[in-house]
């Protein structure tokens, strides 16, 4: 187990499993619900909203 996390390609299949997760993300139409509660909590800080 401790080779397979201190190989050369994990580094490689981490990176795969998350570009195959953001675009189950998009496919799902998530995008519009992260960019809402982004605006939202700039706002917040920013303390116009």
């Amino acid at each position: 187990m401790a080779k397979l996390i201190h190989s050369r390609w994990s580094g490689s299949i981490a990176a795969g499993i998350g570009i195959l997760m953001m675009c189950y993300g998009i496919f799902r139409g998530e995008v519009g619900v992260v960019l809402t509660k982004a605006i939202n909590i700039c706002l917040e800080c920013i303390g116009i909203g």
